[in-house]
């Protein structure tokens, strides 16, 4: 649904939408639906395809070093989980000194570009996000996460 349909239905159509969605699943396809979105929807898979969308194919030193933070070994975790959910091409060059890239698979590219219009949404409330953490904190000051 695009942004101006959305804006034009209830929220009664919304969720019966979004219910029709989920019962178009077979029970067998719910475990990959969690699975998938446990991998794909985590903190350094979105990195991961954000940058393999900006800057194209790359090797594994490449990708850490434009994200900050990530560990090789979680690097290395996440591009297997990406590769596996089909979402990233692993390309091995068979060298003798071993030169492997990483690049979006069509499926992959296609949820960068479902991703950008929540990403949009971040940006655009951020300030409401900010707004609502510090009230809240306002009002639990002292009380255990």
């Amino acid at each position: 649904m695009r942004d101006t349909a959305v804006k034009s239905l209830s929220q009664d159509d919304i969720l019966q939408y979004s219910q029709t969605v989920c019962d178009g699943l077979r029970d067998d396809d719910d475990g990959v639906r969690r699975e998938v979105l446990a991998h794909a929807g985590n903190r350094w898979s979105l990195g991961v395809i954000h940058t393999l969308g900006v800057y194209g194919q790359l090797r594994h030193a490449e990708i850490g070093r434009r994200m900050h933070g990530i560990t090789q070994r979680m690097l290395t975790r996440t591009l297997r989980h990406l590769e596996r959910d089909g979402l990233v091409v692993r390309h091995d060059f068979e060298e003798v000194v071993p030169h492997v890239e990483y690049a979006l698979s069509e499926t992959g590219l296609k949820l960068l570009v479902r991703m950008v219009p929540l990403w949009t949404w971040i940006v655009e409330n951020v300030d409401s996000f900010r707004a609502s953490r510090e009230m809240f904190d306002r009002e639990h000051a002292g009380e255990e996460p």
